[in-house]
């Protein structure tokens, strides 16, 4: 059953040192605020899975959490690279990092593998790629009922997963809206589950249809209004394009790169007084 509690209290009880975690969001309900909370904690050897790793993985590794990436795509979407990424790739700063590259195709179904209890996914994929030669975790299975060769892959299985979503109720169940990702999935196949939530409401109100995550399968929602600054949150804030931009000339160098983090998230008590500070820098 889910608790309601603070982000801070959930990083410290429910990510470990070592653990791997996955941060998952795609385009909008990018789970920003815990990332900052990882590092805020000084989180470490974290093996980081996420289909498309962008500015949250790129402050993470940056900030030395990381020691693995397991990712489909990564870049700073409509800008360019990840320069705390490439720098730890090619320069091992701040600390090495091994990566293990798959197709989203791929990473998709070895989440939904690991959501279902299996422990490997199988897929029509790879046929005249090089991308099995340089990830040796790639392998191929024989259809017993066909003949059929197929590219098979490790299920992914969290020992924490975290997205942000727009609202959960007072027990502890969370409805997610607009584009779904790889959400769902990424909670129901970790071991613990952590989400961010826009509000806290009585009643979820939820459509037909609509993704609602039980209680059950979580261990913590977190009240974190904006968490998901720059990326959005359907229906409630729009997309930061302005920060995208602003973050290749930050990161590009170690020193600029350092020097923020040190002021907007070491230097801040949480995500809230990281927005205020923010806000105050970008009226100036």
């Amino acid at each position: 059953m889910a608790e309601i509690i603070t982000l801070r209290e959930a990083v410290q009880r429910f990510v470990n040192d070592g653990d791997t975690v996955a941060l998952e969001g795609f385009t909008h309900l990018i789970p920003t605020a815990a990332s900052h909370e990882l590092i805020r904690q000084g989180k470490k050897d974290l093996t980081l899975v996420r289909m498309t790793p962008d500015l949250v993985y790129d402050l993470l590794i940056g900030a030395g959490c990381a020691k693995k990436l397991i990712f489909s795509w990564g870049g700073n979407p409509g800008v360019g690279s990840l320069h705390r990424l490439r720098d730890a790739v090619e320069k091992g700063w701040p600390q090495p990092l091994e990566i293990e590259e798959h197709s989203h195709a791929d990473l998709a179904n070895a989440y939904v593998a690991g959501a279902s209890g299996l422990p490997f996914a199988v897929l029509r994929a790879y046929a005249g790629s090089d991308l099995p030669k340089v990830n040796p975790v790639i392998k191929s299975v024989t259809c017993p009922f066909t003949g059929e060769v197929l590219a098979a892959v490790p299920s992914v299985r969290p020992d924490v997963t975290v997205i942000h979503a727009q609202r959960a109720d007072r027990k502890g169940n969370v409805l997610i809206q607009g584009i779904l990702g790889v959400q769902k999935e990424a909670a129901l196949a970790a071991k613990r589950a952590i989400v961010t939530v826009e509000e806290i409401v009585d009643d979820l109100n939820a459509p037909m249809n609509a993704c609602v995550l039980p209680t059950w399968a979580l261990a913590a929602v977190c009240l974190v209004p904006g968490g998901a600054h720059p990326s959005y949150a359907h229906g409630y804030s729009e997309r930061d394009n302005r920060f995208y931009q602003d973050w290749d000339p930050i990161a590009r160098s170690r020193e600029s790169f350092t020097a923020w983090i040190d002021e907007f998230i070491r230097g801040t008590a949480d995500f809230s007084e990281y927005k205020a500070k923010l806000a105050a820098q970008e009226a100036k």
